[in-house]
């Protein structure tokens, strides 16, 4: 499908969120998949990524995941300086105002003549652990997590016991965790202390460790490894096309 692009700025509890919407250029009601970004927010990566999403048929939002510590619009670049800001901003913002910004995406999708009732999320780095805590929310049915970091550690700042591993007992929808083998960033110990934790409190998931580094879905980047990519494309499509209907 060819894809129609839209921006909107959507009221949020701590502020004005801009987000980035793709959508197919065609009618009908399509489900909605929510497409988190990595601390750099919106870069011609992740605007790519959700084009070929929204391309196979969904409502695609990439929201500013950081938009209450940056003017509207600001884009990170993939430097020393870049990574500094987006880490800092990372562990600046509490997880509870991620959680009221998934609030409001779901009720601005909700609004939407294009939209269906149907909600996902998707997510790479820190996307991948936002799309595993929009999970947390029960209007999200489906969530396609990759690499997620600060899951295992609880470095996220947050309210004692509102951790995001803590409360994988209230994910109702299903998941998809990828992780690289190669990733320094969730080690071997990490991601045994997640599979754990969606063991024991008997989440609906699946599981795939690949050979492969961190931020292997990012065209353009060393680590960048297309196959694989095109493999996680083929296999959250399939994934969303079942659960969001």
């Amino acid at each position: 499908m060819m894809v129609h692009q839209e921006v909107h700025d959507i009221s949020t509890q701590t502020g004005m969120m801009r987000t980035y919407l793709y959508r197919p250029k065609a009618d009908g009601q399509f489900s909605t998949v929510i497409f988190y970004s990595e601390i750099f927010q919106q870069t011609a990566p992740i605007a790519r990524a959700a084009a070929m999403l929204a391309g196979h048929g969904f409502v695609v939002l990439v929201p500013e995941v950081f938009h209450e510590l940056n003017p509207i619009g600001t884009v990170l670049a993939y430097d020393d300086a870049g990574k500094d800001k987006g880490n800092e901003d990372k562990f600046a913002k509490p997880l509870e105002a991620h959680d009221s910004d998934v609030e409001a995406l779901v009720s601005f999708a909700r609004c939407q003549s294009f939209c269906s009732s149907h909600v996902g999320s998707m997510g790479v780095c820190i996307g991948g652990h936002l799309a595993f805590r929009a999970a947390i929310n029960p209007d999200i049915s489906a969530a396609f997590c990759l690499y997620a970091t600060d899951i295992h550690s609880n470095t996220l700042p947050c309210k004692a016991g509102n951790d995001s591993l803590s409360r994988t007992q209230d994910i109702q929808g299903e998941l998809v965790m990828v992780w690289g083998k190669q990733d320094p960033h969730v080690s071997s110990e990490g991601r045994k202390l997640i599979y754990a934790k969606l063991e024991e409190t008997e989440s609906n998931f699946s599981w795939l460790e690949v050979n492969a580094e961190h931020a292997f879905m990012r065209d353009g980047a060393d680590r960048y490894d297309p196959a694989l990519a095109m493999q996680m494309y083929q296999q959250a499509t399939s994934f969303f096309h079942r659960l969001l209907r």
